[in-house]
């Protein structure tokens, strides 16, 4: 019996079927079709592909648990950039307050800044020469091209109303792009940025609480977060915490303690995690400090990135609290090496 070399997939949002050939994913072929997919990181990481299968089966290649849970996989939840179809199947992407919708851009950007803020984490600041404007929603990212180097996807730390862009890059021993950046690149280099992409966004509409847990270089959305719903005046309590090793590994304190002074409604809580001396600062896990400062978590929004350990880690503690799954919008920051191990898991 000869088998089939490609099959059909019906995309409830499409007025066509997608044909997929053998080897293919989902996504991969509703791309080259042409079709705007929502999707992110095409890598099985962030889940902004996450659609409902609706007839036929699929297999799927291995993905994050934080872009698709066993529960929603069980529900019949499929991530269409990992799901290769064994036939003709039918399939439709979740839509609602889940999806961010701006227009995807390919900016051409110019260096304008590029500061220290920690022995490992370098601030970069862009700007826009073509191919704007550039909208997106607080908390979103970018893929990030440096010449010839390959792409990085870095999260916006600035406003989305700001016409300069700010991206937090933590160098990585043995990494190929961010020792360039922090020893190489230089003001007036050209940048390249795509963008935007992600599902870990603010939900302006939302008027419970606000959780915002940051680790390391994760503090980049987490500021875009907390300064955007700052911005638009909101009232309820939102509650930062960063979490890092040392005292060296901290940055932005005074920025963030001085937005608790003007607004009342925010907090900042340092977290060492691994102090090398006597600290007076909190210190132990994030996942820790939450469960013991809050007694319910019902009703909130958490937002968390940072290290997959300390998502995975918090995003278990603030259920245990409580915080519905859904309410949970985790942007868990992979290396390179992270995502090899994902894939020949």
């Amino acid at each position: 019996m000869v088998r089939a070399m490609s099959f059909l997939v019906k995309v409830r949002q499409l007025a066509e079927p997608v044909t997929v050939a053998l080897g293919q994913t989902i996504l991969e072929a509703a791309l080259a079709a042409g079709h705007d997919y929502p999707c992110g990181c095409q890598s099985g990481n962030c889940g902004a592909c996450k659609s409902a299968l609706l007839a036929g089966e699929v297999e799927m290649t291995p993905y994050s648990d934080y872009a698709l849970t066993a529960e929603e996989k069980d529900s019949g939840l499929i991530l269409a950039c990992r799901s290769l179809p064994l036939g003709n199947a039918e399939i439709a992407w979740l839509e609602g307050d889940e999806i961010a919708a701006h227009p995807f851009r390919h900016l051409d950007c110019k260096v304008i800044g590029l500061d220290p803020m920690t022995h490992d984490i370098m601030r970069l600041r862009l700007e826009i020469t073509a191919g704007g404007p550039y909208a997106f929603s607080a908390g979103q990212y970018a893929a990030v091209r440096f010449g010839d180097l390959p792409v990085r996807d870095y999260s916006m730390a600035n406003q989305p109303d700001d016409p300069v862009l700010e991206f937090h890059i933590r160098c990585m021993a043995g990494g190929t792009v961010s020792p360039f950046v922090r020893n190489e690149l230089a003001p007036g280099d050209p940048v390249r940025v795509e963008g935007p992409r992600g599902i870990s966004f603010l939900r302006e509409q939302h008027a419970g609480p606000i959780l915002a847990l940051a680790g390391g270089s994760g503090l980049a959305p987490i500021k875009s977060i907390v300064e955007r719903a700052l911005a638009l005046e909101r009232r309820q309590p939102i509650h930062c915490y960063f979490g890092v090793r040392d005292e060296r590994d901290l940055y932005l304190e005074d920025h963030f303690k001085g937005l608790a002074a003007r607004h009342g409604n925010l907090t900042f809580t340092p977290v060492l995690s691994e102090p090398e001396g006597a600290t007076a600062r909190r210190t132990g896990f994030l996942a820790d400090a939450v469960a013991a400062d809050f007694a319910s978590l019902d009703g909130a929004k958490v937002y968390l990135a940072g290290p997959p350990v300390m998502v995975e880690t918090c995003v278990a503690a603030v259920q245990r609290l409580g915080a519905a799954r859904g309410d949970c919008h985790a942007d868990a920051f992979y290396t390179e090496q992270d995502k090899a191990k994902l894939v020949t898991a």
